[in-house]
């Protein structure tokens, strides 16, 4: 169990902190909650403020392969997989890869690259439905942190059956007072968030033997 940063080539997406801040209120923070249309392709008040393929991914998908060492016939699930995009470079990347992806989003999997279609599941990390130990790696990018606690060990053990020790998980975290008053003034979805040294704690308790890294908000 190791901290890697395996989106250290994503680009970097500028924030504006002040004017999510501004704009924010609960109800937008209860319909991004729903991870719907305005989530993804609605106003960037409510969330990605439009979520199409460009391609970035395709580093990322390199080093996660490089990091699990896999190879044609290999399996990796993304848990909150989003439109798949992720999960259509790993097979781009390795071909022959088995990858599938799981997202609580309709929305998003009904907007699906044609690549994966079909290798993408309706679902909640909370209750992965597949059996244990059937999969060489499973990630989760900035997913869980949108369960609260219960929900985010719950999570862990889930992902820990299916891939023991092999797995990835980067969640919301700040290592200062003041990244952490940044965090606050930009999120909307994440319901369970700490330290790093809080985290680690969760990631014990629930048995989670795989890797992590921290999506760090910093002005």
């Amino acid at each position: 169990m190791s901290e890697v940063n395996l989106l250290r080539k994503l680009p970097k997406t500028k924030r504006d902190v002040n004017a999510r801040s501004l704009a924010k209120t609960q109800e937008r923070v209860a319909i991004a909650c729903k991870f719907g249309e305005m989530y993804f392709d609605g106003p960037r008040e409510y969330g990605y403020g439009g979520y199409r393929y460009d391609g970035r991914w395709v580093p990322v998908a390199q080093d996660v392969i490089g990091h699990f060492g896999l190879k044609a016939d290999s399996r990796i699930l993304d848990v909150g997989c989003a439109k798949g995009f992720l999960v259509k470079d790993l097979m781009k990347v390795c071909p022959g890869l088995e990858a599938f992806g799981l997202d609580i989003s309709e929305y998003a999997l009904m907007r699906c690259e044609k690549e994966v279609v079909g290798r993408l599941h309706l679902g909640s990390a909370e209750s992965l439905p597949f059996p244990d130990n059937s999969f060489d790696a499973v990630i989760s990018i900035n997913t869980i942190h949108n369960l609260d606690r219960e929900g985010v060990l719950t999570a862990l053990r889930e992902i820990e059956r299916l891939a023991p020790g092999r797995a990835f998980v980067q969640v919301d975290s700040y290592h200062t007072p003041d990244q952490r008053e940044l965090f606050m003034q930009w999120v909307l979805t994440a319901k369970f968030h700490d330290y790093p040294k809080g985290w680690l704690g969760v990631f014990e308790e629930a048995g989670y033997t795989g890797d992590w890294d921290w999506t760090v908000l910093e002005s």
